[in-house]
């Protein structure tokens, strides 16, 4: 199981204004490869990054790395049952940008 908390720098920041500006942990300058996470390294990373309520729905749904990989952005808005905001930062700021990462690790 992977330990995100260690990477405060890359938590979700509260602004002035009361918006949160969300970040994705890196480790050693790259996202993480999430292919060989179990359901509960998922759920870590994503309380890690902010989003401890919405991380249960992952533990829920029986989440891993692999099925986090092949989510579309209608399963994560429609099939976890967050709320509509927290579900847009999820996918797009790290269950898409993971994907990506994946993607480009494995093409080289």
């Amino acid at each position: 199981m992977r330990n995100y908390c260690n990477l405060t720098d890359s938590s979700m920041e509260d602004k002035a204004n009361g918006s949160v500006d969300t970040k994705s942990p890196v480790e050693n300058g790259q996202l993480p490869d999430p292919a060989n996470w179990g359901v509960a390294d998922v759920v870590n990373y994503f309380k890690a990054t902010g989003f401890e309520e919405q991380a249960t729905a992952f533990q829920d749904q029986e989440i891993d790395g692999k099925s986090l990989l092949l989510m579309t952005r209608n399963d994560v808005l429609t099939g976890l049952s967050i709320k509509l905001g927290p579900a847009l930062k999820i996918y797009e700021y790290h269950v898409k940008q993971l994907q990506t990462q994946h993607l480009k690790s494995n093409a080289s």
